[in-house]
């Protein structure tokens, strides 16, 4: 077997054509680029028959309950409404947390070396640091910070990226949205 690399739109687009529960991404492209019949042919020829098939899982998981990946959600026209970059930054973490809202505490764990970046109050931002401008991340019970500069704030990104469990490429893509 081999493996490929694909863009995130892709394979969306080949995850959506699923037809039956535990249908592989090969059988999904193999009946997408040769036809109902040459492929249920060539699959018959080519998979021995299982009692049990187990069902292909992706490597990284990006979706959360019904709700896609950050990928999906963000609009390029809600960031280009953003006229500065804190509304952007803001805009972007919001949908990292309605996305992974059961995980998104895991941001209260990113800090710099003296001072913390994200918390669930105000005033534990403010004294945590001076000149900090704390602002609430729409939609949700958390604070960051946001007198930082934007190599900073794509910095704070990536990381919150990271934690949420997205590879370091798909971090680099969200930091870049900034």
């Amino acid at each position: 077997m081999k493996t490929i690399e694909i863009e995130d739109d892709l394979y969306h687009y080949i995850a959506a054509q699923t037809r039956k529960i535990g249908e592989s991404a090969s059988d999904i492209l193999r009946r997408l680029l040769l036809g109902e019949q040459a492929a249920s042919q060539t699959t018959a020829a080519v998979q021995p028959e299982t009692v049990n098939p187990e069902p292909v899982k992706p490597t990284v998981m990006l979706e959360t309950s019904n709700t896609g990946t950050v990928f999906d959600l963000v609009s390029r026209q809600d960031l280009q409404a953003e006229s500065s970059v804190v509304g952007r930054f803001l805009y972007l973490l919001s949908v990292l947390a309605r996305v992974h809202k059961k995980q998104f505490s895991k941001v209260l764990e990113i800090k710099g070396r003296n001072r913390l970046y994200f918390a669930t109050t105000a005033e534990a931002l403010s004294e945590a640091g001076s000149s900090t401008n704390p602002k609430q991340i729409p939609n949700t019970s958390f604070w960051v910070i946001t007198n930082s500069n934007t190599t900073r704030k794509k910095m704070m990104l990536t990381e919150t990226a990271v934690k949420l469990g997205y590879s370091e490429q798909d971090a680099e893509r969200i930091r870049d949205l900034l």
